[in-house]
This record gives structure tokens, sequence and C-alpha cells, in this order.
């Protein structure tokens, strides 16, 4: 039995007609009467009486058009499934980030992800950029938000927003009053330092870079630390001065002042990275998204291959 011996079938019993079953299927009546003959004999039993008027189902004729119905529901739902699974629009994937990712670009995202694909489960995890690097190797994320440059020729990145680095200084620093510092004034002031990772420049390396350009090393009264909330916290104990990324303005902390950086400019980008030999359509649909929603003026940073 094929899928058209079926449809044939419908057709002939909901117009009680061969020559009107013939007519909405546009073909010619003796192949359509030839094809439900054939049909009779696979099964061995008779799906229709024939009458003068036309044809009317027999018992199993009835039983059979129940079936078939359901039978064509079903495939209906099946291939709408399929369509959805192939377009993106449901399944799985597994996030990880930088928890500085959260401060602006991520929540976007994910809203605008989370309108147009209500049928994806996102899993998502905070993570060390290290972290974030093994798991897509292993297969444990399906892709992640970091801070560049990361050179990894097995993976895809791309660079989704480029903000500037502020300085975060307590709010009774000497400099508190200037609606702007030079790097250079606080040469040598105590530092808090972002995380160094191995292999991994990062947000370290544009801070001490930044630094660097502008003439000096930086005193690290605390270095690597992880979080962002963190070093503004020591910020605000007076502990030193920090570098961080201008969106970490949003967090709301007491006792902490933000100043833009005169001179230099020095900016910070977050990368979105992912393995191109384990693409999905629903990581190629989030990838749509995110670009969509990018705050990247320039362009994607060059892919890595």
């Amino acid at each position: 039995m094929e899928l058209r011996h079926l449809q044939y079938f419908v057709a002939v019993a909901e117009e009680m007609s061969i020559s009107r079953a013939a007519q909405r299927l546009h073909m010619a009546q003796p192949p359509l009467s030839n094809q439900i003959k054939q049909l009779e004999s696979e099964l061995g039993v008779l799906l229709f009486e024939r009458t003068s008027r036309g044809v009317r189902l027999t018992e199993a004729g009835e039983m059979l058009l129940e079936e078939a119905r359901r039978f064509f529901i079903q495939l209906d739902q099946a291939v709408r499934v399929v369509q959805r699974v192939g377009h993106g629009e449901v399944g799985r994937l597994a996030l990880g980030f930088v928890p500085s990712a959260s401060n602006e670009i991520l929540p976007e995202i994910l809203h605008s992800f989370r309108e147009l694909y209500p049928g994806v489960e996102l899993f998502l995890s905070e993570m060390k950029p290290d972290q974030i690097v093994q798991q897509l190797h292993e297969g444990k994320i399906d892709a992640g938000f970091l801070y560049l440059p990361l050179e990894d020729p097995s993976l895809r990145i791309e660079c989704v927003s480029r903000e500037p680095l502020v300085l975060a200084l307590p709010e009774r620093h000497p400099l508190a009053p200037e609606p702007e510092v030079d790097l250079r004034e606080v040469a040598h002031e105590p530092f808090i330092l972002p995380m160094r990772y191995r292999l991994m420049p990062g947000l370290y390396g544009q801070v001490t870079e930044a630094c660097h350009r502008a003439g000096f090393v930086p005193n690290a009264v605390q270095k690597d630390v992880w979080l962002m909330q963190t070093i503004v916290g020591l910020v605000a104990g007076g502990l030193g001065v920090a570098l961080v990324p201008a969106s970490v303005q949003n967090l709301s902390r007491k006792g902490v002042l933000y100043k833009r950086v005169s001179g230099l400019s020095p900016s910070v980008e977050l990368g979105f990275v992912w393995p191109p030999a384990r693409s999905s359509p629903v990581l190629e649909a989030f990838l749509t998204v995110v670009r969509e929603n990018s705050h990247d003026p320039v362009g994607a940073q060059p892919h890595l291959e």
C-alpha cells in the first residue's frame, strides 16, 4: 500500500463518486477506479459497494476511512514538527557566558530569541572564559559569550559588542569631581585587575594593554578577580581603582564613581563563539538573532579558521 492509495481512497469516500473524486484529484476516472480495485485486492476486502448513483462505503471501508483520516492528521503533525526542527523553531540550546555579558547585550538577545522561537529550550550557565572554551570542545555547550581576543582555529568567533572601558573610582577619590580622567593620572594608583586565563588575554589583556599604551604597568593590589561585581565592590571599599566595561555601570553599587577615560579611549569586545563542526538549525537561528542585536558598529571579527 502506498500513500497515494490512501489519498485516492479518501477522495472517493468523501465524494461518494469515482467521477467527482477523479475531478478533485485532477486525474482520469479509469486509472482512479483501477487504483481503488488494487487497494481492495491488496487488503482482501471490499471497501465500496457500487451503486447506480455512485459508490457507498462498506463497513470495512468506513473503518479504513476513520483510520486514514487519523493517519493523515498525524502525518501532517509530523511534517510540521520536522519543518520546525529544520527551521530551528524547536529543540534545545546550551549556552555558556561570562557574567558581564548579562549587564547589557545578553538580555536583549535572549528576549528577542524567546519571542521568535518560544519552542526552543535554552540552558544558560555562567562560566569563566576558559571553561566556556573547554566545554565547547567537549560538546557540553553549543556556544558561548566571552571577552576577546581569543585565538582558536577550531572555533568561529564574531564580535557582538564593542564598548569603552571606564575608570571605576572610590567615591571619595581626589579625581571624583573630574568628568573624565587621563589614565596617566592613576599610573601610581593600586589597581584591581580581572582574572588572567592561560592562552586567553580576554579582558585582562585589554585592561593591561590600555595601561601600557598610557605608559605604565598597573600596580596590581588585587588580581585574578573573576566577577565584575567583586571588582566594583573592592573599588567601593577603597582598595584601588579599576578599568571595567562601560556596561558595568548598569550595576547599582554605592560608593563607586565611573569616569570616562580621555585620550586613549580604550575599548573591550565581547564575542560569540561556537564550533562550526557542530552547527544546527537551532544554533543558526540563534546566531541570526545575535547578529541582529549586535552592538558592534564596525562588524564581525574575521573568522579564525
